[in-house]
């Protein structure tokens, strides 16, 4: 659809942890020596659980857990990884980034794997 340049771009999307029971996906599309400087940005970013590069037909390229990886329990990471290239609203913020409606992009991911709250016991004692 794209022709012959449309390999040339990838799509970095990274998984920022903003409490226990939202993550924010963020994305964007770069091109050329861009791609790695966006990947290790996304990758040392100190609230990032996973990234993941997609090249413009939607697949995984690269991708791996980030310096945040800890502030969440092994096995949602797991279902996340698992769970990235089919959750809606990766397919929505990939869907804007290869059709070129915007080069940046940021939603909260809805996603029905948060880990429960009994699992981080002093958070149990707070009022709402």
């Amino acid at each position: 659809m794209f022709g012959l340049f449309g390999g040339k771009d990838s799509n970095v999307v990274a998984v920022i942890f903003e409490r226990r029971d939202l993550y924010q996906i963020s994305g964007q599309r770069v091109k050329g020596s861009a791609v790695s400087k966006a990947k290790e940005g996304a990758r040392a970013h100190p609230r990032c659980i996973y990234w993941a590069v997609f090249n413009q037909k939607g697949s995984i390229t690269e991708s791996g857990e980030g310096a945040g990886h800890l502030q969440v329990p092994g096995d949602t990471l797991k279902k996340l990884e698992r769970e990235l290239r089919s959750n809606k609203t990766v397919l929505e913020i990939l869907k804007a980034l290869e059709t070129k409606q915007t080069d940046k992009m940021a939603k909260p991911l809805v996603w029905h794997w948060y880990p429960p709250r009994q699992m981080h016991g002093s958070e149990t004692q707070t009022r709402e």
